[in-house]
């Protein structure tokens, strides 16, 4: 019997394979270099982030000119399983950027905290990063599960890596068994809709997803349900607050934007690929409906909070519910993914730059978390009380900062898609969200306190990176809007409007 291999044509996931590999060359340098050298482990992986950032870049510039891709061709001549195209390129840009930042920030955190397993942090972080850019480039349910569990995996292992710690061990155990909880609702979708349309490659799905009748929706529904889950929308969100106090905030940091990016990333794929146009009437005012109780629960919730890792945790899960407006827009709008994609690039360096400061604050043991170790930070150190204020402005939309750009186009999408009601509720749990937010700069500049900053170069470094692009979104919007919807225009998906 003669075996007909797939096509492959690897240079379209090149960026994916590079940080993926460099994690397994990471492991090899590892038994190779001595042991008392524990600078090597950050700066080795951030130069193969880099390399795969070239190498996206170079992707993305060709996306911009029309090149479009597909890789791992079945021999039958079915549909592929991975794309190359500008929504892919657009995403791998954000994960490429987190895991940069991140990794600079790790290198200032993990000596300080004590965790000892400094090379083993930077792999699993390594493939974490490739299990997200396969997450959007996946084009078949069954790879987009193997991309999910490959982001998620390294993710429990890395919240419980400051152990003997009991609160980060006890959040890498709510995570996991709530995680493998929620991928079990995913498999169990992805099997009903195989028995519904006889494939897994999306596009096959779409054909045949109306003849599918009951057993389809079941299924796209129980996808959807595994997707809440990873991206903290209500009623799935309650391992949110908990996993960020309880695991290293590196690791919070890092998953803020990974695991809700790449979550966001396959989902948006399989209700554009996998679902067909007619059927958005029957979902998107079930998204829309979760998207508003999210951003109440989230917005509501978070006032009562005094830790401020819980803080961002519940504000995580509110700006989920933004950006699942966005996702409820998409079957009438034509720039609903574009909005969501510049979104995601604003909340990156907006959150990320606001983490960066949080650890300069934080102390041994996860102390100086509290509100009440903000006392003072105002008169003690005005530059890095300023930076924070103006990262929690930007958390909020308020104008002149990235926030304020990316949930104008959010709305914006909204409106276009005539969910006026739906724009309404996230305008009003923005101004909810001012309290918590502006709690914590009242906090910093009218209380007397010994608050003060840990100056490090990775920190420093992560926080003015960050500081600079939230302003840069904030002065010249257009260019990101318009790299967004280039990308988007690019796309292999069929996008409504476009």
């Amino acid at each position: 019997m003669e075996f007909n291999a797939p096509t492959m044509n690897l240079i379209v996931i090149l960026p994916a394979i590079i940080v993926g590999g460099w994690g397994v060359l990471m492991m090899i340098a590892d038994m190779l270099l001595p042991e008392e050298n524990e600078s090597w482990p950050g700066i080795f992986a951030i130069v193969g982030l880099m390399l795969a950032a070239a190498s996206n870049f170079y992707l993305l510039r060709q996306n911009l000119d029309g090149f479009s891709a597909t890789a791992f061709l079945p021999a039958d001549g079915g549909p592929a399983m991975m794309i190359a195209d500008g929504y892919v390129s657009y995403l791998n840009l954000i994960f490429l950027i987190s895991a940069v930042i991140a990794t600079a920030i790790a290198m200032s955190y993990l000596g300080r905290a004590g965790i000892e397993e400094k090379v083993e942090y930077y792999i699993l972080m390594l493939f974490a990063t490739s299990g997200m850019m396969l997450m959007g480039a996946a084009n078949d349910l069954i790879l987009i599960f193997i991309a999910l569990e490959l982001l998620s995996i390294p993710l429990y292992v890395m919240c419980g890596i400051a152990r003997p710690r009991e609160t980060s061990e006890e959040s890498a155990m709510k995570y996991f068994l709530l995680g493998a909880f929620a991928s079990g609702f995913l498999v169990f979708g992805i099997a009903l809709l195989y028995g519904a349309t006889g494939s897994t490659a999306l596009p096959t799905i779409a054909e045949n997803f109306m003849a599918g009748g009951v057993l389809s929706l079941a299924g796209f529904g129980l996808i959807l349900v595994g997707f809440a889950f990873k991206v903290g929308a209500v009623p799935f969100h309650m391992w949110t607050p908990d996993v960020y106090e309880g695991a290293p905030t590196a690791v919070t940091a890092f998953m803020s934007i990974g695991a809700k990016v790449g979550g966001f990333a396959a989902l948006i794929r399989i209700l554009i690929d996998a679902v067909p146009g007619e059927a958005g009437d029957t979902w998107a005012p079930v998204i829309a409906v979760i998207a508003a109780v999210t951003m109440i629960l989230g917005n509501v919730v978070a006032i009562e909070q005094t830790n401020v890792k819980r803080i961002l945790g519940y504000s995580s899960i509110a700006h989920g519910g933004y950006i699942l407006m966005a996702v409820a827009a998409i079957p009438y709008s034509g720039n609903a993914v574009s909005s969501i994609l510049t979104y995601m690039l604003t909340y990156t360096f907006t959150n990320l730059g606001a983490f960066a400061v949080i650890i300069m604050l934080e102390k041994a043991n996860n102390e100086g978390l509290d509100l009440d170790s903000y006392r003072g930070l105002g008169k003690n150190n005005i530059g890095m009380a300023l930076v924070l204020t103006y990262f929690l402005m930007s958390l909020i939309g308020m104008p002149l900062t990235g926030g304020f750009i990316g949930k104008f186009v959010v709305f914006q999408s909204v409106v276009e898609a005539n969910m006026i009601w739906l724009a309404i509720v996230g305008v009003l749990t923005s101004a909810v969200s001012a309290y918590y937010y502006l709690r914590i700069i009242y906090y910093m500049f009218m209380y007397e306190g010994a608050a003060q900053t840990q100056s490090h170069t990775g920190l420093s470094f992560a926080a003015a990176l960050c500081l600079m692009a939230t302003i840069a979104i904030a002065l010249v919007p257009g260019i990101w809007i318009d790299l967004a919807r280039s990308a988007v225009e690019t796309t292999s998906m069929v996008i409504a409007g476009g």
